[in-house]
């Protein structure tokens, strides 16, 4: 049974996440005994308990509503570099892409006064064109992806400022608030606000990012479009070999990530949960976070939707922290440590498959000098 269970991938995944993440937090807690001895302990189990740091159960069911909100976008940025990687692909331009996305359901909801539905789709289709970019490029000219997307994500974010200053307030440099100025762009919540104290900003984001994470993984496990876009990742040149447009599939694989980049922002901005700051000059770390995700999820959809709500527990808990011990800074600084190691769980999986692989050369070698015994006796 211990043998079967370390030969399973999914074992293994879980195992290098959870040791990931005691590191995070043993050296996010070290970094805090260094700042301030006095309170690193009772700010370690504060980034932890997040919500629960309010005594009240109304509120922590309102502010775990408010940490699922901002989980679904994160989830699907994973879903959108798990899905490139799969393909052999890496999709650092996931960020961009998910700007384009906020772009185009921003612009489409206060601008043209569209529904919730024809904005999603909108910001899906913004995200693949962006994505499918990075394809064209890739296939036809053979610019490396990860190139093209940092390029991408720059002029996009520049692009989105721009575009977006049509529709921001006077005053300031945020875009209107879309409850009040297109309140038919506001996602459904058929009702699941009420199952966390009646908080708005909870809808049907939430389910809808599960539902895209179930879908790609029938998608890339039991389809044969999925099939071929896996072989063309393996190696396009056998791939082509065989048959398969490897080009297409480059170009559509990347294009499906950007879609899911792009309806991640949809799933934040159309709950009316924040707004753009016009003025902003760092790409939305959303895509990056959602690389840790992807990583710390095992490369895994099932298990990309747990290391995205972890992060955005502890990104959200960090906030909690006593800013009379420590700097505002230092939630942001624990968070990124740990969603930095989050970064090392396939390493961890590589080293537990090769101890794996040693042990069992080493009872074969056995089991061969015991039967050569037995033949000699």
């Amino acid at each position: 049974m211990k043998k079967n269970l370390w030969k399973s991938e999914g074992f293994k995944s879980l195992i290098a996440s959870l040791i990931c993440i005691v590191l995070g937090m043993l050296i996010g807690f070290l970094v805090l005994l260094f700042i301030n001895p006095a309170g690193a302990a009772e700010a370690i189990f504060t980034v932890m308990k997040n919500f629960f740091t309010y005594s009240r159960t109304s509120a922590q069911l309102k502010y775990f509503g408010s940490t699922l909100v901002k989980t679904a976008p994160l989830l699907m940025c994973a879903l959108s570099i798990m899905f490139a990687y799969k393909v052999g692909l890496f999709n650092i331009g996931a960020s961009g892409q998910y700007c384009a996305g906020i772009c185009a359901c921003l612009y489409a909801a206060l601008k043209w006064h569209w529904g919730w539905l024809p904005c999603m789709l909108f910001a899906i289709l913004a995200g693949a064109v962006f994505g499918s970019i990075v394809g064209l490029l890739k296939s036809y000219c053979n610019v490396n992806e990860v190139i093209s997307g940092i390029m991408l994500n720059w002029i996009i974010l520049y692009g989105t400022n721009m575009i977006l200053s049509q529709v921001k307030e006077t005053t300031s440099p945020y875009t209107f608030e879309i409850r009040t100025t297109s309140p038919e762009a506001i996602l459904p919540s058929l009702g699941l606000g009420k199952l966390f104290n009646n908080n708005i900003y909870v809808t049907i984001a939430i389910p809808l990012s599960i539902i895209m994470a179930i879908l790609i993984m029938i998608l890339l496990d039991k389809t044969k479009f999925g099939y071929e876009l896996k072989a063309t990742g393996f190696n396009k040149n056998a791939a082509r070999y065989c048959g398969m447009a490897e080009k297409k599939n480059t170009i559509l694989t990347l294009a499906i990530a950007g879609g899911l980049a792009g309806m991640g922002a949809s799933l934040l901005y159309q709950t009316g949960f924040t707004q753009w700051e016009c003025s902003t000059s760092s790409v939305p770390g959303m895509g990056f976070n959602g690389i840790a995700a992807t990583f710390l999820g095992g490369l895994n959809p099932i298990g990309t939707i747990f290391s995205s709500y972890f992060i955005q527990h502890i990104t959200a808990g960090g906030a909690y922290v006593d800013k009379t011990m420590y700097c505002s800074q230092i939630s942001d600084l624990i968070s990124a440590i740990i969603i930095y190691l989050c970064g090392f769980v396939l390493f961890l999986k590589l080293a537990m498959n090769a101890i794996v692989s040693r042990r069992e050369e080493k009872e074969i070698k056995k089991s061969e000098l015991e039967n050569d015994k037995g033949g000699i006796a």
